[in-house]
């Protein structure tokens, strides 16, 4: 059975919950469906939630990582304020916070790994992950910057780590951004794009499905 490895991030800043989280808590454990051609299988999905904290967050992921070797890997972080599901293309080779992880972590204009590219692009198919998940009904973009707070200190760390080992070089990894949940849309003080949770987890499964199907 092929495994698919979910990780997201708890809650940060302002914010007391985090949908990134709650999706994969609810996801925890259930088995996919698969096809490919006329063969059917299945694929058991593994989480584990991060620190909103820069390099551990990393350390984190490689330790997950190495006691599971899962076939696809998806990172899902909360990008409040966005419109819809986001399918980061790529993460650079830098770290810089607006605000604080939560280990009081500010970094600025810092490498993530001195001597390292500029930069990695995730290795999902992320052209028909779009598709697919807009085929849908869902609101969905490709993204070309996930910033520089942790998600992509994620993104760079983890793509690192992955294609710098042999052993799970071949490892497809992709980042997700989601918008808030409703609930946490209307404690704004202004209007502010959400999404419920049960589209979000449709997403999730979309995008399970058409990168092992």
């Amino acid at each position: 059975m092929k495994k698919v490895l979910l990780t997201g991030f708890g809650p940060f800043g302002k914010d007391s919950l985090n949908p990134a989280l709650l999706v994969i808590q609810e996801l925890d454990g259930q088995k996919v469906a698969l096809k490919n051609g006329g063969k059917t299988s299945e694929a058991e999905i593994i989480t584990k939630e991060l620190s909103v904290v820069f390099s551990k967050a990393i350390n984190e992921f490689k330790t997950t990582v190495e006691t599971t070797n899962p076939d696809l890997i998806l990172s899902i972080g909360q990008a409040g304020g966005r419109m819809g599901i986001s399918l980061e293309r790529i993460g650079i080779n830098v770290a810089d916070a607006d605000i604080a992880d939560n280990e009081k972590n500010k970094p600025r204009d810092e490498p993530i790994v001195r001597e390292g590219p500029a930069a990695y692009f995730t290795t999902i198919n992320i052209r028909k992950s779009f598709n697919e998940v807009k085929q849908a009904g869902i609101p969905v973009k490709i993204s070309n910057s996930a910033g520089t707070y942790v998600c992509n200190n994620l993104i760079y760390g983890a793509l690192h780590f992955l294609t710098s080992n042999e052993t799970y070089s071949k490892i497809k990894y992709g980042f997700i951004h989601i918008p808030y949940l409703p609930k946490q849309a209307a404690e704004k003080k202004k209007i502010t794009p959400s999404m419920p949770l049960a589209l979000i987890k449709e997403a999730i499964l979309i995008l399970i499905k058409g990168n092992l199907g």
